[in-house]
């Protein structure tokens, strides 16, 4: 799969199958996405991977939590504004995901506050994806670890899509971050990012239906080039697929050809041996 297939067909995923991930390849999931850069290679961050009883023990707790209203007043960092807060355009977003959600895809109407609850206690169960996954990252590194944190995030959610997986980035679980501190070790010193669902889609449901629009590339970019200067064209997408070096290419640097592997996850289904971290030259 190349990345641009990987990054069309990539969804949040809110219904998943029970068929289990092997440890392996969440591994290797996690691998690849350690190669995400960051602020001079701080590398921010810890990955929490919880299945079995474990996974079950937490949601119990989530869930025990949710019933009985102990949701925080306060996240550990100001992780989305207040519901009055949002504005424009991002308050007609919100409310068309909203819409799209539990009006056009789950038939809860907007009123429907118990409908709507019952809808959203499925977070702490994961959706019934086999693997539960939370993202942290040190404080010490201050908001460029958010960063940090979003592109290993992204790395996560795509090449687990290569595989074949698909995931579900979950910002529902910060509401109850003592609960997830009691029963993982997170150092003191690391921010809770989110919570991820992995698993295999449950694509007979009709959750899998449920997509989001995106803006036009015109809605959000602005170039600044010459008047006079030639357009730039990118051959890349002529074609309408872009894809990715199936094996290393060359450069001249300082009258010396180099190969540079541009393929890091080449031979993801391949029988070749694996290689370890420390063996492979990755560049950022």
């Amino acid at each position: 799969m190349s990345v641009e297939e990987a990054l069309l067909s990539r969804r949040s995923v809110r219904a998943f199958l029970p068929r289990p991930v092997s440890r392996s390849t969440v591994e290797r999931v996690l691998e690849m996405a350690s190669h995400s850069a960051s602020n001079s290679n701080g590398q921010p961050w810890q990955v929490h991977v919880l299945t079995g009883g474990a996974k079950d023990r937490l949601t119990a707790a989530l869930l025990q939590a949710h019933d009985a209203g102990a949701r925080v007043q306060k996240c550990e960092f100001d992780y989305q504004p207040r519901p009055d807060d949002w504005v424009e355009p991002f308050l007609s977003r919100r409310s068309e995901f909203g819409q799209g959600l539990y009006g056009k895809t789950l038939g809860i109407d907007f009123t429907d506050l118990v409908g709507r609850d019952a809808h959203h206690r499925r977070n702490y169960e994961f959706f019934g994806a086999p693997v539960g996954i939370f993202l942290t990252v040190s404080r010490h590194q201050l908001d460029s670890a958010l960063i940090d944190a979003g592109l290993f995030l992204q790395a996560t959610m795509l090449t687990a899509r290569a595989a074949g997986l698909d995931t579900c980035p979950q910002a529902s679980f910060l509401d109850y971050y003592p609960v997830i501190r009691n029963h993982l070790d997170i150092p003191d010193d690391h921010r809770i990012i989110c919570g991820l669902s992995l698993g295999y889609a449950d694509t007979s449901h009709r959750l899998y239906r449920f997509t989001t629009p995106r803006q036009c590339v015109k809605d959000f970019a602005t170039f600044y080039e010459d008047r006079n200067e030639e357009a730039l064209t990118m051959d890349v997408f002529t074609s309408g697929t872009a894809s990715l070096p199936q094996a290393p290419t060359q450069e001249v640097s300082a009258g010396r050809v180099m190969d540079i592997d541009h393929a890091a996850w080449a031979g993801w289904n391949q029988n070749s041996p694996e290689q370890s971290v420390g063996e492979r030259a990755s560049s950022v």
